[in-house]
Order: structure tokens, then C-alpha cells, then sequence
């Protein structure tokens, strides 16, 4: 059967919007695709989105939640990340021969496990 939905937006809560957008926007890269006020919402690529609430709670464990960047340039939001910002990488990065991974984590400013990841199949 095939799909009729057009994207995915994960919504996360957030203490600090300013904050969350110097990360995702700044940072990361990702462009800002809507301001609803208490809310803004990242795009990922078309279709792909992530988004930031104030009216939701934080909510994390020790690992999760993980909140997952595909791309292939692993090395490259690396080496910003750590010449550029002072954002904690919680886990170096490594080839994971379980999942058939490159990655690394990296906490945003919510505390969110943010992983940079590329497939390797």
C-alpha cells in the first residue's frame, strides 16, 4: 500500500526558542520553514521536518529521545561543531558495525541527543 502522507514533523518542547534556533538554524544549518510564535519548525529537507514547542514539556531520559540527522558530510558538522560552538558531543565519532553507521552525538540545548549520522551501505 502506498503512502498518502506528504511529511513527518516530531514536535519537542523547548525552554529556550533563541537558543534552539542558534542550534538547528545556526549550527546545523537547517532552514526555519514556520514561526508559529510558540513554536518553529525546522525543515530537514522537503518534507522532513522538526519542531520546537514552548507549550511542550522537555522530556528526556538518559538516551532518549535521539533526534536523527541523515547526511554525509559527518566529518564536516563534526569539526563545526567543535571549532565553531561549544555544544557537549556526548559520543565521539565512530562506525557502528551493528547498524552499518558512521555517527556521533552531540546535546542541543534542550539536552536532546541530537546524532549526525551516515548510512554506510
Amino acid at each position: 500500500m502506498e503512502s498518502s502522507y506528504g511529511g513527518i514533523i516530531p514536535f519537542f518542547g523547548t525552554n529556550d526558542l533563541e537558543a534552539t534556533s542558534e542550534f538547528y538554524e545556526g549550527l546545523l544549518g537547517l532552514s526555519l520553514f514556520k514561526d508559529q510564535g510558540n513554536c518553529r519548525i525546522y525543515q530537514v529537507r522537503p518534507g522532513a521536518h522538526v519542531g520546537f514547542c514552548t507549550h511542550l514539556e522537555v522530556v528526556q531520559g538518559k538516551r532518549s529521545p535521539i533526534i536523527t540527522l541523515l547526511t554525509e558530510s559527518v566529518d564536516k558538522v563534526y569539526h563545526k561543531i567543535r571549532t565553531e560552538k561549544q555544544y557537549p558531543i556526548e559520543e565521539e565519532r565512530i562506525v557502528n558495525a551493528k547498524y552499518n553507521i558512521y555517527h556521533f552525538f552531540v546535546k542541543d540545548p534542550n539536552g536532546y541527543l541530537v546524532e549526525i549520522q551516515k548510512f554506510l551501505d
